[in-house]
């Protein structure tokens, strides 16, 4: 279950369950679409992975209970700025590389 994290991990820009700003990478690290399309070039800081728009969790129960009331986002806020000088030297060594290929 993705945990819809309430904030960008570099900028802390609030990201809500139903934001359409929101990129993750398979592991759910999570950045605002500035963040991860401008500053992080398509390539996590953390597991060198692409992004991809975060899902949308219902927030009315439409099928079988699955809603943002039976299943809530995260409150957790994990906010680690990106030191982006030392993530331009991965964004040279993985930033050639299609994200499905890394």
């Amino acid at each position: 279950m993705l945990e819809l994290r309430p904030v960008c991990e570099h900028c802390a820009k609030t990201l809500p369950p139903d934001s359409l700003e929101a990129r993750i990478c398979s592991f759910e690290c999570t950045f605002c679409s500035q963040c991860a399309e401008h500053l992080l070039a398509n390539v996590c800081p953390n597991c060198g992975g692409g992004f991809t728009p975060r899902p949308i969790r219902p927030q009315v129960d439409r099928v079988g209970g699955n809603s943002l009331d039976q299943y809530p986002a995260t409150t957790e806020v994990k906010h680690r700025p990106v030191n982006l000088s030392a993530h331009q030297q991965r964004v040279a060594k993985l930033g050639n590389i299609p994200p499905h290929r890394r």
